[in-house]
């Protein structure tokens, strides 16, 4: 067993692959102050500006480093289902993207609410709905990756919900913060090894 060397500017995940291969059982969707609503053509701004407020804490970045042009094809791509998770005021407070580019399954390619949230049951709820949504006729695999790197219970949940987990891959790549895609205090958890250029 050895330890292998990550540059100060780079970050390493384990990346987990999970997929459910049947269709769940209908449940009741969980009751919830918060509603689910289509987002079918996001601007570049309001849709970065939602992905760094929920994938921040999380270093997610892939979103932020396209440009625009390469974000509004995948914006507006036919095969991508786009939601924003609205509170009572109209505030968006999360999102969910779904992926339906290769026949016979779906993606769940984003599936998050502002940490705010996190702990308050709203996951189930969102979780509820990205199965419902997902499991469109046809469709004979919904699959997901997550990451060392997002909230701790994220695997679990996913589990939880049904998926099984089928593959990990290390995924290595510069440190966001470092770059300049998000700000040096995001993700405090996961120590800032160099200056910010």
């Amino acid at each position: 067993m050895g330890l292998t060397p990550v540059a100060a500017d780079r970050l390493a995940t384990v990346v987990t692959t999970l997929e459910m291969r049947e269709r769940p059982r209908p449940r009741p969707l969980p009751s919830s102050n918060l509603r689910l609503a289509r987002w079918r053509e996001p601007d570049c701004a309001s849709y970065r500006a939602l992905f760094r407020r929920v994938g921040g804490p999380w270093l997610w970045f892939s979103r932020l480093a396209l440009s625009d042009e390469a974000l509004l094809v995948k914006l507006r791509s036919p095969h991508a289902a786009i939601y924003a998770v609205v509170d009572r005021e109209a505030v968006e407070v999360g999102m969910l993207e779904l992926d339906f580019a290769t026949p016979g399954e779906v993606e769940l390619t984003y599936l998050a609410l502002v940490p705010e949230l996190t702990g308050q049951g709203y996951g189930r709820w969102l979780m509820a709905h990205a199965l419902a949504l997902g499991w469109r006729r046809g469709v004979e695999r919904m699959h997901l990756n997550t990451c060392t790197l997002d909230h701790p219970s994220a695997l679990g949940f996913y589990r939880a919900q049904g998926f099984v987990a089928v593959r990990r891959t290390i995924e290595t790549f510069a440190d966001p913060r470092a770059i300049g895609l998000l700000p040096p205090d995001a993700a405090p958890q996961v120590p800032l090894l160099v200056n910010r250029r």
